[in-house]
């Protein structure tokens, strides 16, 4: 089972994780696509990573924005493992041309 997070970790790592956000014990953020198949790309492409990491992710799709979020649920709230997705959602999110929505 991964460590929980500190308070300090996770602030400290959301500098570099803009468009996240700490909501109780998860990260989540909101991820507009220029259409619906870009995003329905995006959730195939953070599908793959997911897999790759053995972590998913709580996703939610409105047409084209997406709604992530993550936490490691069999250690009770936010580990590296959700740190590492969401960067790895940053990225994908980039590959299809998406943003975070406000």
């Amino acid at each position: 089972m991964s460590r929980l997070l500190t308070d300090e970790e996770i602030a400290r790592q959301l500098g570099d994780l803009p468009g996240w956000s700490r909501q109780d014990d998860a990260l989540a953020a909101s991820i507009e696509a220029p259409d619906f198949p870009a995003g329905i790309r995006l959730v195939t492409m953070v599908a793959d990573e997911a897999e790759r990491l053995n972590h998913h992710p709580d996703i939610d799709i409105r047409w084209r924005t997406t709604h992530w979020r993550l936490s490691t649920h069999d250690a009770g709230g936010l580990t590296q493992l959700d740190i590492e997705l969401a960067h790895r959602i940053v990225e994908c999110a980039d590959a299809v041309g998406a943003w975070f929505a406000c």
